[in-house]
């Protein structure tokens, strides 16, 4: 059924203005509800290692599982975003992702999880590519995504700070409920939200000629988005790990990342202010530089103020640079098959991350996997300013 048949059937739901801020927040939660799980990653897998004795490598392997099916996920969405109509794809979705949540409350191994999660990562990153590429439809991407990052960054507070606490009592389980428990508050979001249709395909004769996609620069904003999500959440997976091992208390540790979660939504919030009204080079420089300082940091963990400042900080720019990645990734087209491909980068990175840690802690310390972090978010600091000068210069001429 095409997007116009589905607008024009009655419906007993009031739609919210499809460019205002409750629309950004609808969608918001549509976009994190397939990818909840990476906000608080350090928690699962924490509770996997404490609730299940399972070792820390392999819980983090489990989390990378589940990153790896949504990049898979996303990948399909690239193909079908265009085609399919994006409510009943995000309905569907949505039930499934909770139906694998409750089922996993019930797993104890991590042979079992590591398939189970990929499937529920699978899910999710279709969901997630789905949202995106209606995000692209909007007004202005950026604004939306700086309101999604500040969505993530504020529940994926709530999660580092109250779950690690009540794996002990309630076991690991509590972490796939939690799970279950948000997607189902979306789905009951749904229906709220506006139809979105693509653009109409012009009268034949009427066509205008459509600017050519600049892949150099394309390529490079795909590089920047998979190294830096692969750079933070090489860390940050484990970053609870790093606390403990450095000699900070749990109750520090987890008011901490939670505090750090909800001031890092500053980051996203500057964004919805400032939009590209100071264009994208400028900002993007002086945050991802930031970031570099901030990770380097944890190099002096066994302080609290630093380990504090660090979280914060970094949670701040993490939270400040996505928007701008990502809005990067929809400026280049409007169907949404480039904001799609985003999302694809963006689970890569972040599977990659705590893949590549899982390998770097057996037998290694962790400031070898916080040196690893650095350069690649180094990298992808000089992969991002070329796509975003190409932005700027556009903008600037038109």
């Amino acid at each position: 059924m095409t997007d116009a048949a589905l607008e024009a059937r009655p419906t007993f739901f009031p739609k919210v203005a499809p460019d205002g801020l409750l629309a950004s927040v609808l969608l918001s939660f549509l976009a994190t509800a397939g990818l909840y799980y990476v906000n608080i990653m350090a928690a699962i897998v924490a509770g996997l290692k404490d609730g299940l004795g399972i070792p820390e490598s392999a819980a983090g392997i489990i989390g990378s599982a589940n990153v790896y099916g949504a990049a898979a996920g996303a990948f399909i969405a690239v193909f079908v975003v265009k085609s399919l109509p994006w409510r009943p794809v995000a309905v569907g979705a949505l039930l499934a992702l909770i139906a694998i949540d409750l089922g996993s409350t019930v797993l104890r191994s991590a042979d079992l999880l590591i398939p189970i999660r990929f499937m529920h990562g699978f899910i999710g990153g279709a969901l997630v590519g789905t949202a995106f590429s209606v995000i692209a439809r909007t007004k202005s991407p950026d604004r939306v995504f700086g309101m999604l990052l500040m969505v993530q960054f504020g529940l994926g507070g709530v999660g580092v700070m109250y779950l690690p606490g009540l794996v002990p009592q309630y076991g690991p389980q509590v972490l796939f409920l939690a799970l279950a428990a948000f997607s189902f508050v979306t789905l009951l979001m749904v229906p709220f939200l506006p139809e979105y249709r693509r653009a109409s395909a012009p009268a034949p004769g009427t066509e205008q000629p459509k600017a050519p996609i600049k892949w150099l620069p394309l390529s490079s904003a795909i590089l920047a988005l998979f190294l830096f999500q692969a750079g933070n959440m090489a860390l940050g997976a484990y970053i609870i790990g790093l606390g403990k091992t450095a000699g900070l208390e749990m109750d520090f540790i987890t008011t901490t990342l939670g505090l750090a979660a909800w001031i890092g939504a500053v980051g996203s919030g500057l964004v919805i202010v400032m939009g590209i009204r100071f264009g994208r080079s400028t900002p993007l420089l002086i945050a991802l530089l930031l970031t570099v300082v901030g990770n380097w940091a944890f190099h002096y963990s066994a302080s609290k103020e630093v380990y504090f400042i660090a979280n914060c900080g970094t949670a701040i720019t993490w939270a400040f640079v996505m928007p701008y990645l990502l809005g990067m990734m929809a400026s280049f087209d409007k169907a949404g098959q480039m904001a799609a491909v985003g999302g694809f980068a963006s689970k890569m990175g972040l599977a990659t991350g705590p893949f590549v840690g899982a390998y770097l802690l057996d037998g290694v310390s962790y400031d070898v996997l916080i040196n690893m972090s650095v350069l690649m978010l180094v990298a992808s600091a000089f992969a991002a300013l070329g796509p975003a000068n190409d932005l700027d210069r556009t903008a600037a001429t038109a």
